[in-house]
């Protein structure tokens, strides 16, 4: 056999060799280690599920109860940020809806808020007990969350509690979808939570 045909031979070997792509494998982390996990050369991305279905017109419920609002509270998520209204006692019934001024329970004072879109959330309980003491007082009736930092909220005030319910502004990036929903517990407590997407 001719030597250069050997030699021909062998090269395209080396050559379909080397045309095979390699293939990066990351090595998992290692749970406690302080080392840096190695970076494979594909990047492998995940997208979050956010709910569907959401609207923006009015939510309602008619319930009224007598549960004490106790505090009022903010979380952010992947996929929206959340408004949390503690009660003790029975879940009440709500009106949350877009508005163009939130205006306080009683005197009908507008609540100035920031943001492109206002939300009212008027929960169906009032903010004292039975023998009319405060059960929720907020350290700045302006500004009852600090929402900065968030994709969504962008201030919750206090508009007042008058006639046994009590009424909160919440002021959001744009008019965006939300969903308002009870929830039962701890123990003999109950919270009202309100959603507020952060895209349409």
């Amino acid at each position: 056999m001719n030597i250069h045909h050997i030699t021909r031979k062998t090269a395209l070997a080396a050559a379909a060799v080397l045309a095979v792509p390699a293939v990066a494998v990351a090595a998992p982390a290692v749970s406690g280690s302080s080392a840096a996990p190695r970076t494979a050369s594909a990047t492998t991305s995940t997208t979050t599920s956010c709910p569907s279905g959401w609207g923006s017109l009015p939510e309602a419920s008619s319930r009224m109860v007598q549960s004490p609002i106790t505090n009022v509270r903010t979380g952010r998520h992947a996929c929206f940020d959340r408004l949390v209204v503690d009660l003790r006692g029975r879940a009440p019934g709500y009106d949350v809806r877009y508005v163009s001024t939130v205006r306080q329970d009683g005197s009908g004072f507008a609540v100035p808020l920031r943001g492109g879109a206002k939300l009212q959330i008027v929960v169906r309980a009032p903010s004292y007990n039975t023998s009319g003491q405060s059960t929720y007082n907020p350290a700045n009736r302006r500004e009852l969350s600090n929402v900065s930092g968030y994709r969504t909220f962008r201030q919750v005030a206090f508009a007042g509690s008058f006639e046994g319910q009590t009424t909160i502004g919440l002021g959001v990036r744009a008019r965006l979808p939300f969903r308002v929903f009870t929830l039962a517990g701890p123990g003999s407590s109950s919270r009202l939570v309100v959603d507020v997407a952060h895209h349409w």
